[in-house]
């Protein structure tokens, strides 16, 4: 019976392969890719905008604030990680998707309350990369612009051309059918982020040792209320930090996802647990180098995208090619995130209509230099209206840092902290009251109100950035 279960099977995709415990596709899954989905899900836009937060909350409370959600994230990324399989973290029923993992450990309605905060903020994220995917595209071109035609020149540049760039990429990427068929991408976009998180820091140390400052101040405090900014302005301003630095810390979304493609041997949730362990100890040193460096070079007048305080001037050619890996980076992340939100919608239009063709059927297309590629033509359609509604609302909400702080502040708190946590009580039965059960909650409680000040930070932000805001003007 067992050398039956290791024959080789005919499976969806007609290709023949050997199928995991549960039925399904092989996973080929390691260290390595883990660590390279996690580095890319997790350095992304929110890198940038670091020496922002940090110069709103100063030297004393900007490194606290990242170090307290570096711990809390691969803290509550632990529990996450032994919940993909329940009962038995090891050999017990796989959970596919952050809802099946909730749907197995509390069930009730925090599965639906789970999946809303799930999907809406990979919908956030998508619409967020674009915005800043579009950012950087745009700072080559004026780059450029001010190297050919002076720096007294116009160069101005509308976001809307790179943002459709962006959007018919992301369209052809959308095809690749699955999560697991996401390796090299996120590798390539993890190289990236490297690169040009590596550049903004070489910079930013050029610019302190350089003499370069000019009268950038700097302070404990951070931004200084009658000089810098109201009092006002002050509290909201340092709401909104703190919302960017739990943005810049995402990815308990998409971690059952990405613990999915993982080989079942060795166990799942021990290489889980090894892959978060080196992808937020690698984000949060250059989180805090890049963060306190920026700031250093900046001071409280750091730009929200810190490679953009360096100017389009001189070294051109190094912000240009910084700006874009960030680009590519981007591409590489969204994919990251839509994917789940691909497969979880397919699966679900499947169940509710499994004799429909046009939802079921898959049409072979001979590639040239690939061979056969399985086309579904509702694939095709729901994931390029998909791609187009997100860079829509990204063309109307074009305000990067009030955004990344409402996305970090909203997905926060129930997704790295509430569900893992709860899940993690029910699991191992704590009992009420318990110094365990008393310390958990607390934390639970702590983080629920940093998130509701962040998110009132950043809807005040928002507000703020659409009163200013002039559409279909160039910059």
């Amino acid at each position: 019976m067992d050398n039956k279960k290791k024959t080789l099977e005919v499976v969806d995709d007609g290709f023949r392969k050997n199928l995991d415990d549960d039925g399904r596709e092989k996973r080929t899954g390691t260290l390595l890719t883990a660590s390279a989905h996690i580095i890319t899900a997790v350095i992304g836009s929110g890198v940038l905008s670091l020496a922002w937060a940090i110069a709103q909350l100063g030297w004393v409370a900007g490194p606290a604030v990242l170090m307290a959600f570096s711990f809390i994230t691969y803290f509550t990324s632990t529990l996450l990680a032994d919940a993909y399989r329940s009962p038995d973290p090891v050999s017990g029923k796989r959970n596919y998707t952050y809802m099946d993992v909730v749907r197995a450990n509390l069930g009730g309605n925090k599965v639906q309350l789970c999946g809303i905060a799930q999907y809406l903020n990979l919908v956030g994220v998508t619409i967020g990369y674009t915005i800043t995917a579009s950012i950087s595209m745009v700072a080559v071109n004026k780059s450029n612009c001010f190297h050919e035609e002076g720096h007294a020149a116009s160069c101005k540049q509308s976001n809307y051309p790179y943002m459709i760039i962006f959007a018919a990429i992301q369209i052809i990427l959308s095809q690749i059918p699955n999560f697991h068929k996401l390796s090299w991408l996120s590798i390539l976009a993890a190289v990236m982020s490297f690169a040009y998180s590596s550049i903004g820091l070489g910079l930013s140390i050029a610019k302190v040792l350089g003499g370069g400052r000019g009268d950038v101040r700097t302070t404990l405090t951070g931004v200084e209320v009658g000089i810098d900014v109201s009092g006002q302005e002050k509290v909201w301003r340092t709401f909104q930090a703190i919302g960017d630095i739990a943005f810049a810390y995402a990815y308990s979304t998409v971690l059952i996802e990405i613990q999915d493609t993982l080989k079942s041997y060795p166990p799942e949730n021990k290489v889980m647990k090894k892959a978060s362990l080196a992808g937020v100890s690698t984000t949060t040193i250059f989180y805090v180098l890049c963060g306190c460096l920026g700031y250093a070079a900046f001071g409280n007048d750091a730009p929200g995208n810190f490679l953009t305080g360096f100017g389009f001037y001189e070294p051109f050619w190094l912000i240009d090619f910084a700006n874009v890996c960030i680009a590519v980076h981007l591409i590489g992340a969204y994919q990251v995130f839509c994917q789940p939100l691909f497969g979880f919608f397919e699966i679900k239009c499947r169940q509710q209509w499994p004799d429909s063709k046009f939802i079921t059927a898959e049409h072979i297309l001979n590639v040239p230099f690939y061979g056969e590629y399985y086309v579904n033509m509702f694939r095709l359609v729901w994931r390029t209206g998909y791609v187009i509604l997100t860079a829509l609302i990204a063309m109307i909400f074009p305000f990067f840092n009030s955004f990344l702080g409402l996305i970090g502040a909203g997905s926060f708190y129930p997704l790295t902290v509430y569900f893992p946590i709860e899940m993690y009580i029910a699991r191992a039965k704590i009992q009420r009251f318990s110094l365990t059960w008393v310390w958990l909650k607390i934390l639970s409680w702590v983080c629920l109100v940093v998130s509701l000040v962040a998110a009132i930070g950043s809807v005040q932000g928002l507000l703020t950035d659409v009163k200013k805001y002039k559409p279909f003007q160039t910059e």
